[in-house]
């Protein structure tokens, strides 16, 4: 089953949406700003993105500036940092069987459905 990782509130994360909609595929919304995503299910979204925790991170966000930028943290501090804060996951993702995507820009994700 292929899962988007969404927050309604940003745009590329509705075009997403849209694109899986329109895809006549099934697949499931994962609203991982209400249902936050523990480190271990981050690890496991990582790793099938094949890319460092810290390209996974929203670096422009003000909690990020705030207490993270400019320090030195592990990749395993990364990922507890996105699980405690998820307004820093860079979204949408959308995960279909073992592959996935960071949709930005969103036509990527037509290359994993």
């Amino acid at each position: 089953m292929i899962k988007i990782y969404h927050n309604s509130r940003c745009s590329k994360s509705r075009c997403g949406l849209e694109i899986l909609e329109n895809s006549g595929k099934e697949f499931e919304i994962v609203k991982y700003l209400d249902a936050t995503l523990s480190a271990k299910a981050l690890k496991e979204i990582i790793a099938l993105l094949k890319i460092k925790p810290i390209d996974l991170v929203r670096k422009n966000e003000a909690i990020w500036k705030a207490n993270y930028k400019g320090k030195t943290l592990t990749d395993a501090e990364i990922i507890q940092a996105m699980a405690e804060n998820p307004k820093l996951i860079e979204r949408p993702i959308v995960v279909n069987g073992n592959k996935a995507v960071i949709g930005r820009p969103p036509e990527l994700i037509l290359d994993i459905i």
